[in-house]
């Protein structure tokens, strides 16, 4: 076939230039429709030697579901033809690769960006799942497989969020947790029961680190639910890239400006931080360049006009903090019986000291999280009187510098990710390729 390449399979209508990848059934090759358009696109060629009952079920379906999705994360079933060797699938062409190659070439990605490609998950195959399949076919590589997979016992889709945590663990710290150096080491670190620790660095925030744990978990009755996952506040699918997010930005800040022009500044600089939510995903959404950057040049304005929001904020602020050191000095001299309290005050006073760090803000904020945590609950416990009174007005004081933290944070992160998005390499968004393994 002239300009296929030796060795390339032949197809009619198209010119096959390059192979992109390979698993148990499938190739993937890079290809030119043959008309004048020239359009690239991605042929998965399937032997048919090498599918059985189940696959052959599996392939079907994957073609029912792809024949009737069009979704922006992934990608398109184009058409497909077959052979007497092959059945193939004329698939739209990514150019970002698939999030494999995606992290292969980064080593790690931060946390933010792991974010985004778990907000953008599909599970709609978990449905489409045979009971032939479910109980008798080891399907994809077995550095995803779940346990129960691997052990040979009956499985459900909740394998999926096995696999699922296998790739976040791997995003985030540069390989999967059962790496190993043959099929032997890995099969025995996949049956056994030891709990799989998270590494200490990168430093990840304490819902990222609960996602990990609770998708990792051996026994899939324990396993994070799949209504569970999509709810988790680290996934945050309220705050995912879709067509409503601009709209949502725009609302908010309309509420800001409001509010700045009324003089009330802790409430605009909420506001404002709310909007940023928002705008950062509809930078991610946004694919013309013109209204990205104009998206871009807002976000920039309204992190100015924040930060002097922020100014004003933190004098008031600083007459809290004083305020609170008073009333935490009086805390402890009438709660010399109460050590489990004495503690939790000590944890408040670390978190200001930390605070006055630069750069220190969110070790700060994760402080005073632990800290509220423990006074919430004494505070609960805690007899009417005048003890409870100051602990009343000690938890107030840290939960409001808590949230001003909380926007601080925003602010800086919001500016980063609208200045460094391109940068990412996610303006062009690789999507799940929805391959057999």
């Amino acid at each position: 076939m002239a300009g296929s390449g030796w060795g390339l399979p032949r197809l009619d209508g198209f010119i096959l230039t390059e192979r992109l990848g390979s698993g148990t059934y499938a190739t993937v090759y890079k290809a030119y429709a043959k008309k004048d358009t020239r359009e690239v696109v991605a042929i998965k060629c399937v032997a048919k030697k090498s599918l059985n009952k189940a696959s052959v079920e599996n392939l079907l379906t994957e073609i029912e579901i792809l024949k009737g999705i069009r979704h922006p994360h992934i990608v398109q079933l184009k058409d497909f033809q077959w052979d007497n060797d092959n059945i193939y699938l004329i698939m739209e062409f990514c150019a970002g690769g698939d999030l494999s190659r995606f992290i292969h070439t980064r080593r790690i990605l931060p946390e933010k960006v792991a974010r985004v490609f778990m907000q953008q998950l599909d599970f709609g195959f978990a449905q489409h799942m045979s009971p032939w399949d479910e109980k008798h076919v080891l399907r994809g590589s077995p550095l995803y497989m779940a346990p129960e997979m691997v052990c040979q016992r009956q499985y459900d889709a909740r394998v999926d969020l096995w696999s699922t945590g296998v790739i976040l663990y791997e995003a985030l710290f540069g390989k999967p947790p059962f790496a190993s150096r043959s099929f032997s080491e890995l099969e025995e670190k996949i049956r056994s029961n030891r709990v799989i620790e998270l590494p200490l660095r990168p430093q990840l925030s304490p819902d990222c680190r609960d996602l990990l744990q609770r998708l990792l978990e051996r026994d899939p009755s324990r396993r994070i639910s799949f209504q569970d996952f999509f709810a988790h506040p680290w996934v945050d699918l309220e705050h995912m890239p879709s067509v409503e997010s601009l709209a949502r930005a725009t609302a908010l800040v309309v509420e800001a400006v409001k509010k700045d022009q009324e003089g009330d500044a802790a409430a605009a600089l909420s506001l404002y931080c709310k909007a940023l939510d928002f705008f950062v995903p509809a930078l991610h959404y946004e694919v013309d360049t013109q209204r990205k950057e104009a998206i871009r040049a807002k976000v920039a304005q309204y992190v100015s006009r924040a930060e002097e929001l922020k100014a004003i904020v933190s004098s008031s602020n600083q007459a809290l903090l004083r305020r609170g050191t008073s009333v935490q000095g009086l805390l402890r001299e009438m709660a010399r019986d109460k050590p489990r309290l004495l503690a939790a005050l000590e944890v408040a006073s670390a978190a200001m000291a930390k605070e006055e760090e630069v750069g220190k803000e969110q070790d700060a904020l994760d402080l005073y999280q632990h800290s509220l945590g423990e006074l919430l609950l004494l505070l609960a416990a805690e007899a009417p009187g005048r003890r409870r009174e100051l602990l009343h007005t000690e938890v107030q004081n840290l939960m409001a510098r808590a949230e001003y933290l909380k926007e601080q944070i925003k602010i800086r992160e919001s500016h980063w990710e609208a200045e460094t998005l391109d940068k990412e390499g996610l303006s062009e968004s690789v999507r799940s390729s929805c391959t057999l393994q």
